[in-house]
């Protein structure tokens, strides 16, 4: 009562709501091709609605065409510093060669025209694309003193450059063909220049043209119903700081992976924070088109763990979502109220169990997830995957997937759990055709009253309990249940029997009840029985 006399209303706990901010940042990573084997630096820029991942690209600013790229340069060998560069690379490694330094004040460098990371196509003519490391040193050499090379900027060079370098053959060995592909063969050509500084000239001007080094928009991938992936196609195993961020219609990033464990992380909650925060704004807009019981409460992509054909397992993507009574599990988001009819399954959510299969404990994830992708790369874990749920359905069968992040498994907990509740509040009341002792029944689950039993024809009432009178029961696991109940009159433990034709979805709906009942009388018991919150909520 306040100072007044008067009755205050109850004081309602309201859960506490977390501003999570949209993240743009910008940063660098290599794209790595798992097919080829290559990789290129590429400069990252987040923003709310995309990942843009930018190329650096040699372009003519002035002078020339604004495609342009493939430069004729003629050179004028000087006599001391030769031609001025040093080139990495050849064919017997799969690369071109590339030019791996530019040395200041030398003919290369005067020129203009040229940059670190250019790969030479041709030397006077003669096309060196196919040609090997010595070749091109050869021809380079011997090709006189105007040597004109033609060249296009290589957008994988900057990673192949960073290959340790080894020192140079001696300039006296010139016919031994022992120098390297990874060594800088600057003194076959230039002489003994070693101790001038190498530069890269940023916006040289010649003759009216103007090229410069810029990041240039490769692929812009769209955030909204994208998805992450930190594992190899349809495998087990995680890609160490790696990660690939796929749009809705399976445009890729390609593999993206970062020079730590902790900028792969910072990446990974960035992006996921961002694709969560547009998933929320579309399903704001989407349930404006439902009714209050049909509403989307959540959605999202996961992980399901599926039988091959050679009888292995793999994981597919699948995109689930929680609406109105059903649990929907979709190949690809549905983008129209028509594309409801084309869920691969759907359930209904009184008769589902959600199940934390596996989860791996650590106070902050960001930082302890890969920890575990570094210290579990072995052969003897078959499955690397370490936030793992289940969803258990009618009939004895059940679904079992995996989040990419430790972040996602709370969330996607706390979902069904408020999903299942809110669908036997609405439900009131579910109904099955089963048998005792031989005679056909109707066994009942209400919200209100518990359990009742009656006969399927007369409709007279067998036995009825409350929730709070149920004290244990068994199941043969195929079609009979025991359930234990005590008798409030005679203070005695009774046991009722009841054969059922979907077993699983019967007991699944008590569970749903008896959960529902409880959550409604004590709101902060769910949260306390909660496994992931234990372990990685905090994040």
């Amino acid at each position: 009562m306040n100072a007044a006399g008067k009755q205050l209303p109850p004081q309602v706990e309201r859960p506490v709501s977390l501003f999570v901010p949209t993240w743009t940042k910008t940063g660098f990573a290599q794209l790595y091709n798992e097919g080829s084997e290559n990789a290129c630096d590429v400069r990252l820029r987040l923003t709310k609605e995309a990942l843009t991942i930018q190329k650096q690209d040699v372009v003519c600013v002035s002078g020339c065409e604004q495609s342009s790229n493939r430069r004729a340069v003629t050179l004028h060998r000087d006599p001391v510093g030769g031609l001025g560069l040093s080139i990495k690379g050849g064919s017997q490694h799969k690369v071109p060669v590339v030019i791996s330094k530019i040395f200041k004040d030398q003919p290369a460098d005067q020129s203009g025209l040229l940059f670190t990371g250019d790969a030479v196509m041709q030397v006077n003519g003669i096309n060196v694309e196919n040609a090997t490391h010595e070749e091109v040193v050869h021809l380079l050499r011997n090709a006189g003193d105007d040597v004109t090379v033609t060249v296009y900027y290589f957008k994988e060079a900057p990673s192949f450059l960073k290959l340790p370098l080894g020192s140079p053959d001696p300039p006296s060995d010139h016919s031994s063909g022992t120098s390297s592909p990874l060594f800088d063969s600057g003194l076959h050509l230039n002489g003994n220049i070693s101790n001038t500084a190498p530069s890269s000239p940023s916006s040289p001007t010649i003759k009216d043209l103007k090229y410069e080094k810029r990041w240039i928009d490769d692929v812009s991938i769209p955030l909204l119903m994208a998805r992450i992936s930190r594992f190899k196609a349809s495998a087990a195993k995680q890609r160490p700081n790696s990660f690939e961020l796929l749009a809705q219609d399976g445009v890729s990033s390609g593999t993206l992976q970062f020079n730590s464990a902790h900028d792969s992380a910072d990446w990974l909650r960035g992006i996921s924070t961002n694709i969560s925060d547009l998933t929320q704004q579309n399903m704001k807009m989407v349930n404006k088109c439902y009714s209050p019981s049909d509403q989307i409460l959540h959605m999202g992509w996961v992980s399901e763990k599926v039988q091959a054909s050679d009888g292995s397992h793999i994981y597919k993507f699948k995109f689930l979502v929680l609406k109105g009574s059903s649990f929907y599990i979709f190949k690809t988001p549905p983008v129209s109220t028509l594309d409801w009819v084309r869920a691969e399954k759907m359930y209904n959510l009184c008769e589902v169990l959600f199940k934390i299969s596996k989860v791996w404990p650590a106070d902050e994830i960001w930082i302890q997830e890969n920890l575990y992708l570094n210290i579990n790369q072995s052969e003897e874990f078959e499955d690397q995957r370490p936030y793992c749920f289940s969803v258990l359905v009618g009939h004895g069968k059940s679904h079992y997937f995996s989040t990419e992040l430790g972040s996602d498994l709370p969330v996607w907990e706390r979902s069904f759990q408020k999903a299942i509740f809110m669908e036997v509040q609405r439900a009131g009341s579910k109904t099955y055709a089963c048998s005792s002792q031989g005679e056909a029944v109707c066994f009942t689950v209400d919200f209100v009253s518990g359990f009742t039993c009656f006969d399927n024809k007369s409709k007279n009432i067998i036995w009825r309990f409350k929730f709070s009178q149920l004290k244990g029961s068994s199941d043969d696991g195929k079609m009979r249940v025991k359930l234990l109940f005590h008798n409030a009159d005679t203070k005695q433990i009774e046991m009722k029997e009841l054969e059922c034709q979907d077993l699983t979805g019967v007991l699944h709906c008590i569970h749903s009840f008896i959960a529902a009942k409880v959550a409604s009388m004590d709101p902060m018991f769910i949260n306390s029985q909660s496994i992931t919150r234990k372990y990685i909520y905090n994040t």
